[in-house]
């Protein structure tokens, strides 16, 4: 069923209007497509060379009774990638590239140069090579080092400027201050809200009420992104690296990335370099929240100018008891918590259904997120509104605590 999707979806209109019937020969031309050929295709039409190109690619792939498949040789496998981008769009190269990392086990093959040369960089990609980092010959690494970074670039420049944005605004909007210095007030606002006490004969306005932002030059607040670096969290991974290098730039928040698996690792200090980031992760491992919790506990200055994100799928493997009364310690503190089950555009995941309703019981919401929804939640976060209500708003399934049973 799923190769019959992918040949349907991926499969040429000719330019033809979506509300426009195909003709027979075309409709006989895309079944011969879903069907593969071969005596089971039951429709006997002839295809273009285009089309047979495009069916070889897929038979490779997708026909499980094929011998061999994809794993005769890397060159096999990078003419194969170069066949992919030739005749579908990158949307769907992406897609046969991760198929057949999941269903051949093509990671080694990607140490080998000429495959890094063939394959269309994508979130996806850059996860299989950050898991791949450890046994990487020092002969790749360059070639690995520029595709992530040419995927870090791509996502920086979609992401970067909606989250500053976001975050600036909303510390604009929750740290306004009735008594600002003089170097503190916000004149615009200051004056639209005196245009009452205008004075004709003065020709000018009174500021009865000022209005500022406060300390400009010290964070306003300070967000910490606990980062599970499980392999069911890789793509959250590359995301929150990039996520947290963007944020890292803006002088009005303070921000700390601290990844773990059965350890911690802290790579605040390398948050200018968002590929030093990703490289310095660890994809693959166990879990123990409860130590990534007490570690980031420990950063905390001021509680209630702190947001702690913790990106995880909640799969405990340490003290699931001491993790949860570690949580409810930082929120009691008055640090916000936010539990993001996936930071990623591949829709809901699997995770630990009871911890999260248990999180979401002491005041720290769970739910999935996309990276275009982030810096809409970060803003939210900011200005301490609703986070259950701005999901709702979005559309996003929460979890939930009701009579004291996580569901």
């Amino acid at each position: 069923m799923y190769l019959n999707i992918l040949r349907m979806n991926t499969t040429p209109f000719d330019h033809q209007s979506v509300t426009e019937l195909p003709s027979a020969d075309e409709r006989q031309r895309r079944w011969r497509l879903i069907l593969g050929g071969g005596g089971a295709d039951g429709v006997s039409c002839s295809l273009s060379a285009a089309d047979l190109g495009m069916d070889r690619c897929l038979e490779s792939l997708y026909d499980e009774d094929r011998k061999g498949g994809l794993g005769g040789s890397a060159p096999k496998i990078a003419r194969w990638l170069g066949d992919i981008r030739h005749y579908f769009p990158t949307s769907v190269v992406r897609v046969l590239q991760q198929d057949a990392l999941d269903r051949y086990g093509l990671q080694r093959m990607l140490l080998e140069p000429e495959m890094l040369e063939a394959v269309e960089p994508d979130v996806h990609l850059v996860a299989t090579l950050l898991s791949l980092s450890g046994v990487m010959p020092s002969k790749i690494k360059d070639a690995a080092r520029r595709v992530v970074r040419q995927v870090v670039t791509e996502l920086e420049r979609k992401l970067a400027s909606p989250l500053r944005q976001a975050i600036i605004g909303s510390l604009n909007r929750s740290i306004r201050n009735r008594r600002p210095r003089h170097a503190e007030i916000d004149w615009h606002r200051t004056i639209r809200a005196n245009l009452r006490h205008y004075q004709p004969e003065y020709r000018t306005v009174i500021p009865a009420t000022r209005i500022g932002f406060g300390r400009r030059t010290t964070a306003l607040r300070d967000i910490i992104l606990c980062v599970d670096q499980s392999g069911s969290m890789a793509a959250s991974v590359v995301y929150a690296g990039i996520m947290a290098a963007v944020m890292a730039s803006i002088r009005s928040v303070r921000t700390a990335l601290v990844v773990f698996d059965t350890a911690v690792v802290d790579l605040t200090e390398q948050l200018d370099d968002p590929v030093e980031v990703l490289f310095g992760t660890q994809l693959g491992g166990g879990t123990d929240i409860h130590r990534a919790l007490s570690y980031c506990q420990g950063l905390v200055r001021t509680p209630h100018d702190t947001i702690l994100v913790l990106i995880s799928d909640l799969y405990e493997g340490g003290n699931r008891q001491q993790m949860l009364k570690r949580a409810a310690s930082l929120t009691a503190s008055g640090v916000r918590m936010i539990a993001l089950l996936a930071l990623s555009d591949r829709g809901a995941p699997a995770y630990d259904h009871s911890i999260a309703g248990a999180l979401a019981g002491m005041g720290a919401p769970a739910f999935a997120c996309t990276p275009d929804q982030f810096p809409d939640l970060m803003a939210a976060a900011i200005e301490r509104r609703n986070l259950a209500q701005w999901a709702a708003a979005q559309g996003i399934v929460t979890a939930e605590y009701t009579a004291g049973h996580p569901v």
